[in-house]
């Protein structure tokens, strides 16, 4: 959540920049808005704290550190000697919540995530070898009679263990909730990694980040959401991220009964394609604020929060029982009692993420000790504020005032 001092009255309200984003309240009867709401993925897919940290360093293309790398063999051979299946209770953790969408004419839907991370929109499809399709539904460009092959054009997605993801790529009408894109270019997939086949109930990806890191060659196509962001309202879309429920990505307007108080908006620097922001200090619990300049990316496709790693360090000084496990490639500590929360600044505003968050989930079978939450970006070249930080918070995306907003919210 978001504390805000009292000298914090929005500032930018002075200048009509606020005024000029239209709430839920402006924006009756216009089309130029969507509000679109997450399903949970039936596939209740377990929480494993070393494969959600691997995750993020395959996505950056980062160097994984050794035990880590050596966490996941142990992981995935442990996996391969029992039957392949590993049930969870989905009431004691938080599983995945993808979006729908639908591409082409007559639509087909797909549920994919949206990933402020990325800014490719590659989906599964019938151009895939059938042994790697395992439950997912797949883009058919050959039954829509909007489709398009863009001639001379592929995707590749590389990650850091050596795995990847390609296709050809097709122009194609795409659906998100009551907005249409013709002709989007839609990357349909002819291999893809396995932490994608696995995952039998995620169709796909939709990056929300910026159009010059589009991996499609030779020539970069546009996202969703630069294609759609001159019809809308205004040019932005807001992330309401939920702890164990179904969130909601609203486009071309602010909704004002989604946040508390005033929002606290900070620039965002693009020049490496993401949504870049720094945040100037942190503090522990109701610890001192101490100044330390975190320059990070907004992302909802990481799931933990990646920290440099003397913040990570100074932060499990301070739970009782920490300590780094070379075993599970990160910082592990007692499940029992809550760790202290963990406060990072936007601008003058501080974003207050509870501990009870910060379990992210047991290493044991037990339930005695819990992966973090907070991670070490060591590698990685930049912090990586993902979901963990991200559904304490309402958070605005705004590409006309290249900047991100953060309010407080009901948790």
């Amino acid at each position: 959540m978001l504390l805000f001092p009292a000298l914090l009255t929005a500032a930018l309200a002075a200048t009509g920049i606020a005024a000029a984003i239209p709430s839920r309240d402006d924006t009756t009867g216009n089309k130029g808005t969507a509000s679109l709401l997450q399903v949970r993925n039936p596939s209740f897919e377990f929480r494993h704290g070393p494969l959600a940290l691997a995750k993020a360093y395959q996505k950056f293309g980062a160097p994984m550190p050794e035990d880590l790398r050596a966490a996941i063999a142990r992981f995935r051979l442990n996996q391969k000697r029992t039957t392949g299946t590993i049930a969870t209770d989905p009431e004691k953790h938080d599983v995945e919540y993808l979006t729908p969408i639908s591409i082409g004419t007559p639509s087909q839907n797909l549920i994919v995530d949206f990933d402020t991370g990325s800014s490719d929109l590659w989906v599964f499809s019938t151009e895939m070898s059938k042994s790697d399709i395992k439950g997912q539904s797949v883009y058919d460009p050959n039954n829509s009679s909007t489709s398009e092959k863009l001639q001379g054009s592929t995707w590749e997605i590389t990650y850091g263990d050596g795995s990847s993801s390609s296709g050809d790529v097709y122009l194609d009408t795409v659906t998100v909730g009551s907005l249409t894109v013709p002709n989007q270019a839609v990357e349909a997939a002819k291999k893809v990694s396995d932490e994608f086949t696995d995952d039998a109930h995620n169709d796909g990806l939709l990056g929300l980040a910026f159009t010059s890191i589009n991996t499609v060659q030779p020539t970069p196509q546009n996202t969703f959401f630069d294609n759609i962001k001159g019809s809308l309202d205004a040019p932005l879309f807001t992330v309401d991220l939920k702890h164990g429920a179904p969130g909601s990505y609203n486009f071309g307007y602010i909704d004002p009964a989604a946040y508390i108080g005033n929002i606290t908006w900070t620039p965002v620097d693009n020049s490496q394609g993401f949504w870049g922001f720094t945040s100037p200090g942190y503090a522990v619990g109701t610890g001192r604020f101490r100044n330390h300049s975190m320059s990070g990316i907004a992302d909802t496709g990481t799931t933990l929060l990646l920290l440099p790693k003397s913040v990570v360090s100074a932060y499990y000084k301070e739970v009782q029982g920490a300590q780094y496990d070379s075993s599970q490639g990160g910082y592990i500590f007692p499940c029992s009692p809550t760790p202290p929360d963990f406060v990072f600044a936007v601008n003058n505003g501080n974003v207050t993420v509870p501990g009870d968050m910060l379990s992210y989930a047991p290493v044991d079978s037990a339930n005695q000790n819990c992966f973090g939450g907070i991670q070490k970006d060591t590698g990685i070249g930049f912090s990586i504020f993902g979901d963990v930080a991200l559904k304490t918070s309402f958070v605005v995306f705004d590409a006309g005032g290249l900047q991100l907003g953060w309010a407080a919210k009901n948790l």
